[in-house]
């Protein structure tokens, strides 16, 4: 069943036209007819049902049918990554989008080995996991920001857990003790500066994790402790 992620209201009854990139999909690759079925969300309204009404050459038209799954909301978990290389954020991007994610938020440290990324592109990595593996909203994929900056906006009641392979940091399971709003923070391929360290680790709202003995890269640090922390505090441990 084909899923779409749309930005219009839903409602019983409702029309609406896909914009030019959703169309060539659902008409060029996806070859779809009118009266075929799928199905639609917005973040908002929950999944519907939907049918296609109409294929043009420049756009194609559903008509919203009734709804299939109310609207529920995820973990409130976000990542804070490192800008590394575009392949392994890519990947990042579109882990985390199917780990639950709420926001992601590329993070500019002392060892970032990339000064910038495709921001929209990312988002657009972000939705297609989410149609695909049936969430009912989108991460946000927020701009990049330097750590102190970060730090500085803190949000008020969010937890921070930062993954430190250095000193005497707990596993994640054990770090992670209580529900609530969490933070993902992954550094860069070359970890965290002393003095980001020493930063971190003085936050009230920090706690630093080690993801265990071997040294991981980011795409795969970044996987592993949302892993551990969706077992730990997330919707896989109800």
């Amino acid at each position: 069943m084909i899923r779409l992620h749309v930005t219009h209201d839903l409602a019983a009854g409702a029309e609406l036209t896909l914009d030019e990139a959703q169309s060539r999909y659902l008409g060029a690759v996806m070859r779809a007819k009118p009266g075929d079925e799928l199905r639609v969300f917005n973040g908002r309204d929950g999944e519907w049902r939907a049918i296609v009404g109409a294929v043009g050459k420049r756009a194609v038209v559903l008509q919203i049918i009734d709804p299939a799954r109310p609207q529920a909301a995820g973990p409130d978990l976000d990542l804070l990554i490192a800008l590394v290389k575009r392949g392994p954020l890519e990947t990042i991007v579109e882990k985390a989008a199917e780990l639950g994610v709420r926001r992601i938020r590329p993070v500019i440290t002392e060892r970032t080995n990339a000064d910038h990324t495709r921001v929209d592109r990312l988002r657009a990595i972000a939705t297609e996991a989410s149609e695909q593996t049936g969430r009912l909203d989108v991460p946000q994929v927020l701009e990049p920001v330097k750590l102190e900056t970060l730090i500085g906006g803190w949000e008020p009641g969010r937890r921070l857990l930062f993954c430190d392979e250095a000193g005497d940091a707990k596993p994640v399971l054990a770090a992670v003790t209580e529900r609530g709003p969490w933070a993902v923070l992954v550094g860069p391929e070359g970890g965290f500066s002393p003095r980001e360290r020493e930063l971190l680790r003085s936050l009230s709202y920090a706690v630093a994790a080690t993801l265990g003995p071997r040294i991981l890269r980011a795409d795969t640090a970044a996987i592993s402790a949302l892993t551990l922390w969706q077992a730990a505090a997330g919707d896989w441990n109800p």
